[in-house]
Parts: C-alpha cells; structure tokens; sequence
C-alpha cells in the first residue's frame, strides 16, 4: 500500500503545478515577491504608503452548484472567472482595489490538464481584475469527492485609502441609482436553476433563438468583473456614494446594505428589459416575480448610489467603460426602515 493506491497521486500534483504556471506568471504585479511554488505569497505594500490611511479590504466567495454545470459540459475554463469576480467584485464595493488572489480546489481525482483549465480561467479573472494569483492549493481528496467533481473556492485582499471607502452615511434622498448589466446569472441561485431546467447534455446543449446560445452555454456564461468600470468611474472625479454587488438574495437583500437608516431605494423595473434567460427561468419554473428578485441578480450586476447631478456623467463613464447601464430609480425616504420599493 502506498499513497497513489490510497488515491492521492503526488506526481499528477507536480504535472499541474507545471502546468499553471504559465497562467499564473500572466497575472504577476510588480509588488509580488518571490516566485511560484514557495509556501506563502508575499506582496510588498511600499508602493502605497503614499496613502493618507492604506486600508486593506477582503473578500472570500465560492462558485457553489454551478460547478455542476460544468462537470456535466466538461467545461472548466470559466468557472475560475467566477471565483475571482465573486471576492473581486465585493472589495470593489468597498472603494478598494484588488491587489491578490488566492484559489483553494478540492477534488477527488487530481487530472492535471483539468486543474490547469480551472486555474486559466482564475489567472483570467485575475488579469481583468488587476489582481495577481499569488499562491493557492490544490487538495486530492478521493473518497470525499467524486472523482470528476471538485469545489472551487477564493480569498481577494485589496487596498483603499479609508477616506475614500464608500460609506452608507453620504447616501441622501434625491440621490439616484444606476445599475450595470450582468452578464447573465452569475454566480448565484443555481441550486433553484437546476431545478427549473432539465440539468443533461440533450438540454444543455438545445440552441434558442432567445438566448442566441446553447442554454448551457448561456447558463455557464461568467460572472462580469467590475473592478475597472468602477475606477473609470473614480477616475472621473465622480463620488459614488454607495455600491451593492448583486449576489445571493438578489436586490432585496443585496441593496439594503448599502442603504442607511431611514431611506429606501425606490426602483423602476420598467427600466431596462429583463434578459431572457430570466424570462425562461420565470416561465419554465413559474415562479413568482418577487422570489426571483429575492433569489438573482435579474440582470442587474452592480447598483450604485450617485448624485442627481453626477447622473449622466457616471453613466457615460461606465458606457465608455464597455458597460451597459441604466437609470433604475432614486432614493427615497423610507419612513423609519431602510429596504427596497419595486414599482
């Protein structure tokens, strides 16, 4: 008996530690220490002691069951993408920007070229992020994975001068909210996406005019990464006053944490035009209109909080950004509660 026969197999780990490395060297920054393969990451932080107050700000997220979808479309190149944008995406909330990225996979059989596809796609998200990949561990757990399954998990460590945070408290009625196109569902609910669509190849891999895609392609579509959009915005002089990533619990949950006391985001649905896979997911599962904005992001990835009169700046910042945004709505007062109005 030795480890391999155990199910833990020593060599494949060192094919795809070979193998990532030349992801991982794609997304280096110039504060990165050291090289691949050391035991810790290291990242220097000189570069920003010119901050007043340098706060560093984290974020740690999981794909969750839309792994699912790709261990049945063998399509893993994508998935890494969601990881990162789910941390990335919430430091980028806070005012910060992502300096690094840590990845975390567990599987129960270690295929090389597999991890070496998982971990494209995280160093592509990286990449877009501005975050460099700077260390991660791979764990072979036969026994306690499938052999063709895996989770993927993340950690993001960013850095925002504090005074330049987003903060609650500089939200005020008259303001206005816009909100960015997702690119489709993200990351989340598909625990409820899977109970609505046959989860097999045969509907899958069904073409719809609709979508212009496969479903599993539109359903495997990554989470948009919003870090650089969001300092377009700040580089414009623009104050955002406020920003809610739109994940689980979808807008009425999501919004409200950015929101003090006493005042209610009041948003028009008429807006913009709810995708249609959204639309599919409301009638092939007939579900109730008000649970789905409880559950997804409804085409909505990114809400912040401006003033009136930096309304039209904002939204050519973000256009100019490559970002689709819309006007959703206002501020409003909330008679004693904070929360959501659709209308």
């Amino acid at each position: 008996m030795d480890y391999k026969k155990a199910g833990v197999d020593i060599e494949a780990g060192y094919k795809a530690v070979e193998l990532i490395k030349k992801h991982v060297q794609d997304t280096m920054r110039p504060e990165v220490l050291g090289g691949i393969g050391g035991f810790s990451g290291a990242f220097s932080l000189k570069s920003f002691m010119h901050m007043e107050n340098p706060t560093l700000v984290c974020g740690t997220d999981g794909v969750g069951t839309k792994l699912k979808l790709a261990f049945l479309l063998d399509k893993h190149d994508t998935v890494g993408i969601d990881c990162v944008a789910m941390c990335v995406n919430d430091i980028a909330c806070d005012g910060g920007e992502p300096l690094f990225f840590l990845d975390y996979i567990a599987c129960g059989k270690n295929v090389p070229e597999r991890i070496a596809e998982i971990v494209k796609g995280v160093a592509k998200g990286c990449t877009q992020a501005g975050a460099a990949l700077i260390g991660g561990e791979t764990a072979e757990m036969p026994g306690f994975y499938k052999e063709d399954e895996y989770d993927l998990a993340g950690f993001a460590v960013g850095i925002v001068d504090e005074h330049e945070r987003m903060r609650s408290s500089s939200i005020d009625q008259g303001d206005i909210l816009i909100g960015i196109a997702s690119s489709g569902i993200h990351s989340n609910g598909f625990s409820l996406v899977r109970k609505v669509f046959n989860m097999n190849l045969t509907s899958l891999e069904r073409t719809y005019e609709d979508l212009g895609t496969t479903l599993g392609q539109a359903l495997l579509e990554p989470t948009k990464i919003y870090v650089q959009a969001l300092k377009e915005v700040k580089d414009r002089g623009i104050k955002i006053k406020g920003c809610s990533h739109i994940t689980g619990g979808g807008f009425y949950e999501n919004i409200p944490r950015m929101l003090p006391h006493n005042i209610k985001a009041k948003i028009k649905k008429e807006s913009y035009e709810l995708p249609p896979i959204f639309q599919m997911l409301k009638r092939d599962g007939n579900l109730e209109e008000e649970m789905m904005y409880h559950t997804f992001n409804m085409g909505i990835g990114m809400v912040l909080a401006v003033s009136m009169e930096e309304g039209d700046k904002t939204i050519k910042a973000l256009r100019e950004a490559g970002e689709v945004p819309y006007f959703l709505g206002e501020i409003v007062p909330g008679q004693g509660e904070k929360g959501v109005e659709l209308c």
